[in-house]
């Protein structure tokens, strides 16, 4: 198990220690599932050459192929085929693929496989505005199981309100409330991951929280002052408040998140989502300022599955608007978010990184 500790010293994270188990040391090739048709794609690709991304993005973007990596002997043995996503032994991670976001989504998929013990029972499920994406993942990460699905943007974009930062009003940033609908029926849980992160522990151990009678599972940080995340007129309205009586709330950061699809689909929690949108759209005054999160938390806030902090040490992307350097929060680390508007891979093209990015770079396949 990798584990990351902190000592206490000088300049925020400066002294971070990371140690690796030879328990998580990378395996061999697994074989790929891919969501398209046709030929082996592989053999356009020299195997130690970059990708470079179709049409316009190509001048922007250079990937070099991932490691590969392969499952320990104790993992378990798939029940369906390779080939089929429905196969009950696979973990099912979720994460979204634009051109804004893609270098942290890649090296999220990457940091995910060095670190899981079984990466061949992973099988990620992309979510995309954009089609053209998916040769990135077939060709960086050749050996992965996946498959790509196409988010309609006309689908929020009527719902969308304007934010304190451009990035949460973009409509990908919302395909999270519709997994349920985008994924296959057969797939009845899914760990949503944001794309500025790294998770530097096994991921079955997040896969195996227990969920209970909860619908979403998330680490939930009480200790924040839940009233800011809604307006003055939010709260002065009993008819809005009121949603939230007999409810203990609790803020929790939606980048990360173990979700019971099965549970969601017959509940209608999509539905449940959308209507608190609509409310902000038609309401006399704004409930709430920020992106995606605030109808979460008004359908999920006071009834979320607890999991440990360590799995979304979040905040290291600084607050929305100046993206400042943080530091880890006690205790222990599986996951490291940086959430805010400060990303790891433009501060570091900048040379001006904060310490903890030093972290994230390790798994980055960019390169000229």
């Amino acid at each position: 198990m990798l584990w990351i500790m902190r000592f206490s010293g000088f300049f925020s994270a400066a002294m971070v220690m990371i140690v690796l188990s030879p328990s998580l040391q990378s395996f061999h090739p697994a074989e790929a599932i891919r969501s398209s048709h046709g030929g082996d794609s592989d053999s356009n690709f020299d195997s130690k050459s970059y990708l470079r991304l179709p049409t316009s993005a190509a001048e922007k973007f250079t990937f070099r192929r991932a490691p590969v990596f392969r499952n320990a002997g104790d993992c378990r043995a798939s029940r369906l085929g390779e080939s089929s996503v429905c196969d009950p032994s696979l973990v099912h991670v979720a994460i979204t693929l634009d051109l804004e976001y893609l270098r942290g989504s890649i090296a999220a998929v990457h940091s995910v496989l060095q670190h899981s013990k079984c990466p061949e029972s992973v099988f990620f499920h992309f979510l995309v505005s954009e089609t053209s994406l998916e040769s990135v993942v077939r060709s960086t990460f050749p050996e992965l199981k996946f498959k790509v699905y196409y988010f309609d943007p006309e689908r929020v974009r009527n719902l969308i309100s304007s934010s304190v930062r451009q990035a949460l009003e973009q409509p990908l940033n919302y395909a999270r409330n519709y997994l349920a609908d985008l994924l296959e029926a057969c797939v009845n849980r899914v760990i949503y991951l944001d794309s500025d992160l790294v998770v530097v522990d096994d991921i079955s151990k997040l896969w195996s929280t227990e969920l209970g009678k909860k619908t979403i599972g998330a680490p939930e940080y009480c200790h924040a002052n839940f009233t800011k995340y809604f307006t003055e007129h939010f709260w002065s309205r009993p008819a809005f408040s009121g949603v939230f009586s007999g409810r203990n709330p609790c803020y929790f950061n939606t980048g990360v998140m173990v979700i019971d699809l099965a549970r969601w689909r017959r509940l209608g929690y999509t539905r449940r989502i959308e209507r608190w949108m609509e409310i902000q759209k038609t309401s006399a005054s704004r409930i709430y300022e920020l992106g995606s999160l605030p109808p979460f938390l008004l359908v999920f806030a006071g009834q979320v599955a607890p999991i440990e902090h360590r799995w979304n040490q979040h905040g290291l992307g600084g607050d929305n608007v100046r993206g400042s350097c943080r530091d880890l929060h006690a205790g222990p680390v599986s996951l490291l978010h940086w959430s805010g508007s400060g990303k790891p891979w433009l501060r570091l093209d900048s040379k001006q990184p904060c310490p903890l990015d030093s972290l994230w770079a390790p798994f980055d396949l960019y390169g000229h």
